[in-house]
């Protein structure tokens, strides 16, 4: 008689324990829950993100161009600058030459003796041009004039030539001279002068093309 009762309490336990466990298989069959779907905004964003290293790039470059223009430029300006292109600042033998040459030239045609002026005239054809020339070739008629009434000799020596500006073509001086001038009879006399002289450069030869007394 026990042991129906055993076998019926096992049996109800048993059954219990079955219908316990029922729920949760059929919760393990059931599929599991989908991930949320990505809305436009998390797309958006996302897109965001992946644009950032592309639009930080691209300022990048822009910005090293712009500096690299800038200082392509600078540098251009430093070069460009009147100190810089003034080769009297950086070129002692073309300097040299252009000096050595005016200082020549002026001695030439500011120096003359009552029976020497038609060689002066012919070093002024070919050491002036331009202006220098007209300005003098207007004047040395009455130099010429005086010079064989009061037989007058005119000597010019050039103290000092300073070359203020030099480019490959053209040339700025500042020149000091001392003159002496002699007449027959009388005792000869000096005097001071001091120019400002332009020249240019004509077939490999430094031509005066400018004087002006200060």
């Amino acid at each position: 008689m026990n042991t129906d009762v055993e076998e019926n309490e096992d049996t109800a336990t048993a059954k219990a324990a079955d219908e316990k466990a029922e729920p949760a298989l059929e919760a393990a069959k059931e599929p599991a829950p989908e991930p949320p779907e990505q809305t436009d905004d998390d797309d958006n964003g996302a897109r965001r993100e992946r644009r950032w290293p592309r639009v930080l790039a691209g300022v990048l470059v822009v910005a090293l161009l712009a500096a690299g223009a800038v200082m392509y430029a600078a540098g251009r300006q430093l070069r460009d600058t009147p100190a810089t292109s003034n080769r009297a600042l950086t070129d002692s033998a073309a300097t040299a030459q252009v000096a050595g040459e005016v200082t020549n030239a002026l001695g030439k045609v500011f120096s003359y003796s009552p029976d020497g002026t038609d060689a002066t005239k012919a070093s002024a054809q070919k050491l002036l041009a331009g202006k220098a020339l007209q300005q003098y070739a207007a004047l040395f008629g009455q130099v010429e004039k005086q010079s064989a009434d009061q037989k007058l000799t005119l000597t010019t020596h050039v103290v000092r030539a300073g070359v203020t500006r030099l480019t490959p073509d053209s040339a700025h001086l500042l020149v000091l001279l001392d003159q002496v001038y002699e007449r027959k009879g009388r005792a000869a006399s000096k005097a001071a002068a001091q120019l400002s002289v332009t020249a240019r450069l004509r077939e490999g030869r430094w031509t005066i093309v400018e004087i002006t007394s200060r």
